[in-house]
C-alpha cells in the first residue's frame, strides 16, 4: 500500500495528545468563565500523577521546529521563568490539597531545551518539582531532554546526581549536510562528543531522535545515520517524518526549498520517500534487535520499560508546569496560550513570568464522554500493542467496536488493522503502524477539527 492508495497523504498530523492544542480557547469566555485549579482536581485520582515542567528556551531554533521556544534568554530571563515557576507549582500543589496522599509516578523535563539552564539553574528546577511540588525524582522515572550543544559534562553530573533515569537527545542526522538543510546548526564531532558525555554520565536510557524525509536524503545516508547512532547502542530511538509547518524556518523558506511543495498541498514523491525511508529504518532496527512501540518508537529488546506499571497514557492526571505545558484532568486540559512565532512567544513568556496568581486555568478544553473515549481508543490504538477491549469496556461500558464501528472497519478495509490479533484486542498491522499520522486524525471528532480548522496560527 503506498502513500496515495487511500487518496490522502500518511503524514496528516502526529497525534501525540488528544484533543489537539489548536482546538484549546482562552477559557474566560467559557460560560462557567476560568475554574480555579482547586475544584478541577478536587475529584481527581492523584495516586499516579505525572509531572511535566517546560523549559522554553534553546539556543538555536531548528527549521522544522514548530514547539513553544524562543531563541536564548536575556537579561537574566531565566531567573524570572525558575520564579514564575516556583510560584506556579506553590499554586498547583495548593490546588491538588494536602488533606490526602500525593504521589507522583512519573516525571520529565521537556521544552525547548531544558539543558539550557546552567547546572545551577537545572538544580533550582529539580528543588521546585521536589519541595515545591513533592515529586520525589530519585524514585520515579525522570525523562529530560537535551541538544548536542547543551549536554555539558556539568549539566549532566546534575541530572545523574538528582535521579535521572532517561535522557532524550535530538541529533536528527548524523550527516553534516542534511543537519544544514533542517536549517539545524551543527557537526557530527560535537555531536558524537555529546553522546559521549551521555554515557560517561551512567544515565540509564538513551534515546536518539533521528528525522526522515530531509531534502537531499536517501536511502544510504539515512542508514549512515541509523548506524551512527547504533554505534552508541541507545536503549531508545525515535524516527520521526519531517513536517514543514507555518510559520517555521521551513515553512517560511521560498519556492525551491525542502518544503516549498509541502505547503502547498499534498506531495506525492516527498510521501513515499519518507515512507520508504520509514520502512527501511524500522526493518534496521528489527533487524538490530529493536522492538517496536509506536510508529516513532523502537525500544532495544533487552531494556527495562522505565515508565511506571500504574501509568497508562490514555490516563489523566498530568501536571503541566511552565507556559508550554500541558495539565490534563478527566473534565478539562488545560495550559497557557500557544503560539509558533516568535514575537508571539516572547509576549506570552513575559506574561508568564510577570503572572502572580495561578489558581486558575487560562487555555483549554472541555472534555467531555464522547471524547475521553475517542481518547482512549487513539493512544491505544497507535502503540505498536494495540488495545485490549475488555479495558475500555470496564471503563466506558460499552465496546468499541460498536462505537467506532465506522472508522474501524475503514481501517479494516486499508488494511491498517491486524486481523490477527486475536478477539479482544485491536491492533493496527505493519502498514496502520506506518500510516498512523493519517490514521490518528481520522478519529478526531467534529467538535476538534472545527476547532482546529479555525485556529488561527501565530
Amino acid at each position: 500500500m503506498t502513500g496515495t492508495t487511500t487518496g490522502t497523504s500518511p503524514y496528516l498530523s502526529y497525534v501525540y495528545a488528544y484533543p489537539h492544542k489548536t482546538a484549546y480557547r482562552p477559557l474566560d469566555t467559557h460560560p462557567a468563565g476560568r475554574p480555579p485549579l482547586a475544584e478541577l482536581w478536587a475529584a481527581e485520582r492523584k495516586d499516579a500523577l505525572s509531572l511535566y515542567v517546560h523549559i522554553p528556551f534553546c539556543e538555536v531554533r531548528c527549521g522544522f521546529c514548530n514547539l513553544f521556544t524562543r531563541i536564548g534568554a536575556p537579561d537574566e530571563l531565566t531567573t524570572r521563568y525558575l520564579d514564575a515557576l516556583d510560584r506556579q507549582a506553590v499554586a498547583v500543589r495548593d490546588a491538588l490539597g494536602h488533606d490526602a496522599p500525593v504521589r507522583f509516578a512519573a516525571a520529565a523535563f521537556g521544552g525547548g531545551t531544558p539543558t539550557y539552564l546552567d547546572a545551577g539553574e537545572l538544580e533550582r528546577l529539580c528543588d521546585i518539582a521536589e519541595k515545591r511540588m513533592g515529586a520525589d525524582l530519585r524514585s520515579v522515572p525522570l525523562s529530560v531532554e537535551t541538544s548536542p550543544s547543551t549536554a555539558t559534562a556539568d549539566r549532566l553530573a546534575v541530572l545523574a546526581d538528582r535521579g535521572t533515569t532517561r535522557i532524550s537527545i535530538g541529533v536528527q542526522s548524523f550527516v553534516d549536510t542534511e543537519a544544514r538543510a533542517a536549517v539545524r546548526p551543527q557537526r557530527r564531532s560535537d555531536v558524537e562528543a555529546a553522546l559521549g558525555r551521555i554515557r560517561d554520565a551512567r544515565v540509564p536510557v538513551l534515546n536518539i531522535d533521528l528525522i526522515y524525509g530531509i531534502d537531499g536524503q536517501t536511502e544510504a545516508s539515512w542508514r549512515t545515520s541509523l548506524d551512527a547512532a547504533l554505534t552508541w547502542r541507545p536503549e531508545e530511538l525515535y524516527l520521526y517524518p519531517l513536517y514543514v509547518r507555518p510559520l517555521t524556518g521551513l515553512g517560511r523558506l521560498g519556492p525551491g526549498s525542502a518544503g516549498s511543495a509541502a505547503r502547498s498541498g499534498p506531495d506525492t514523491a516527498w510521501d513515499e520517500q519518507r515512507l520508504r525511508l520509514y520502512r527501511a529504518g524500522r526493518d534496521h532496527l528489527l533487524s538490530h534487535g529493536y522492538e517496536q512501540v509506536s510508529m516513532r518508537m523502537f525500544r532495544r529488546a533487552d531494556t527495562t520499560p522505565a515508565g511506571p506499571e500504574d501509568y497508562a497514557c490514555q490516563t489523566d492526571g498530568m501536571i503541566g508546569l511552565g507556559c508550554g505545558a500541558r495539565s490534563y484532568t478527566s473534565s478539562l486540559h488545560y495550559s497557557f496560550d500557544y503560539a509558533v512565532e516568535m514575537r508571539e512567544i516572547r509576549g506570552i513568556i513575559d506574561g508568564f513570568t510577570g503572572t502572580r496568581d495561578f489558581s486558575r486555568a487560562e487555555v483549554g478544553r472541555y472534555v467531555d464522554a464522547g471524547e475521553a473515549r475517542r481518547r482512549h481508543l487513539l493512544q491505544s490504538l497507535l502503540q505498536a500493542e494495540g488495545m485490549e477491549t475488555a479495558g475500555y469496556r470496564e471503563r466506558f461500558g460499552t465496546d468499541p467496536c460498536d462505537t467506532f464501528s465506522t472508522e474501524l472497519e475503514r481501517f479494516a478495509a486499508r488494511g491498517w488493522l491486524d486481523e490477527a490479533a486475536g478477539p479482544g484486542r485491536l491492533r493496527l498491522s505493519p502498514e496502520g503502524l506506518a500510516h498512523s499520522d493519517a490514521l490518528g486524525p481520522e478519529l478526531f471528532s467534529p467538535g476538534v477539527r472545527a476547532a482546529m480548522a479555525a485556529y488561527e496560527a501565530k
